[in-house]
């Protein structure tokens, strides 16, 4: 009689095999997905990838043969197309508006041309997008190299939660734009800070125009494609928007004219070995405070870049200051320069590491 014939069983480690066999078969098949997605979004809208995947994906799990598992697939293959539409899609970034606005060229130079605009009409309004996640990113100017500190910026950032995520410095070159030649120009339009900074420029060229202040330089250009005899200082984006004629170029007083932006985001870069760190530092009111402070920096050979004081609200000749430096706030330097720092303030805040621009 023959012996009875059993059927042959995987032993456990022979079962271990096969799943880490059928694992790398899985992390091949994701790496091929994500290479096929990021070759479709360069020719589509990755919203468009994301719904397609996920149709797909209904329909192959149709078959009976999913039906105990159907949810858990449809649950994992979902998460990779909103892993992979959100590698791919452009980020919506806030800034003081309207388009064509310094704030814009700012986000344009620091994002490149794949980015959500998203203006809005105060700074106050920057922060409150991207804390409530209307959008990824906002862009605010920080400081001017004429006209110094940005007081709406710094005034809410003393109180956001917000991270400064990286930075970028824009030369500001103002364009005379108008409908009319120089000798017609009766008005001319513009934000103060970009009439401030060309006042003696107007003062010589343009002594018997009115100047009228605007919400922004985009509001000026826009005035000055509709009205007879006026005039605005704003980009030359804007010029070409609005079909304005360059009267006069470079018209800013000060060569090197320059702002530096604030990217305000949720992020945390890590070190580079070229960043910067900007903190909010709160000293004793006594004789002596913010020098004691300085000697932290000193001693990890710190160096600063940035140092701006501001009043406390409510709290008359007491101030609070931004410092900048060089340095990551991991880097050994810095963590040291922080904890003892902690010791010499009433409060201090780390608003953000980046990497340095330019």
């Amino acid at each position: 009689m023959g012996a009875k014939q059993q059927t042959a069983k995987n032993t456990p480690a022979q079962t271990k095999k096969a799943l880490g066999l059928e694992t790398k078969q899985l992390i091949r098949s994701v790496a091929r997905h994500l290479q096929c997605f990021a070759t479709a979004a360069e020719a589509h809208d990755p919203d468009l990838l994301r719904n397609y995947v996920k149709s797909t994906i209904t329909s192959a799990l149709s078959a009976k043969k999913y039906n105990g598992i159907r949810n858990t697939i449809g649950e994992l293959v979902g998460n990779l197309a909103e892993n992979e539409f959100n590698t791919h899609r452009s980020p919506s970034v806030a800034f003081l508006g309207p388009l064509y606005s310094y704030s814009h060229l700012a986000a344009s130079r620091y994002f490149g041309k794949h980015f959500c605009a998203n203006p809005v009409a105060t700074i106050a309004h920057v922060f409150d997008d991207v804390s409530k996640a209307n959008a990824d990113f906002g862009v605010v100017p920080i400081e001017n190299s004429t006209d110094g500190r940005i007081v709406d910026t710094l005034n809410v950032l003393a109180r956001s939660a917000l991270s400064i995520c990286g930075e970028i410095t824009l030369p500001i070159h103002h364009t005379l734009l108008s409908l009319s030649t120089m000798d017609s120009i009766t008005t001319v339009y513009s934000k103060p800070q970009a009439l401030s900074q060309c006042r003696d420029w107007l003062a010589e060229h343009l002594p018997n125009a009115e100047l009228v202040d605007t919400p922004s330089t985009t509001v000026a250009a826009e005035i000055a494609s509709t009205t007879k005899g006026a005039a605005a200082i704003a980009s030359t984006l804007a010029g070409e928007h609005y079909g304005l004629t360059a009267v006069a170029s470079k018209i800013e007083d000060r060569l090197g004219n320059v702002t530096r932006f604030a990217i305000l985001g949720n992020d945390i870069p890590k070190p580079t070995g070229n960043d910067k760190t900007t903190l909010i530092v709160e000293l004793k009111h006594a004789p002596g405070a913010l020098a004691d402070a300085m000697i932290s920096f000193k001693k990890q050979r710190l160096n600063l870049t940035w140092i701006e004081s501001f009043p406390k609200p409510n709290r008359p000749s007491e101030y609070f200051f931004f410092i900048e430096l060089e340095g990551h706030r991991d880097d050994p330097p810095v963590v040291d320069a922080l904890r003892n720092l902690e010791r010499n303030t009433q409060r201090i805040s780390v608003l953000g590491s980046f990497p340095k621009h330019g």
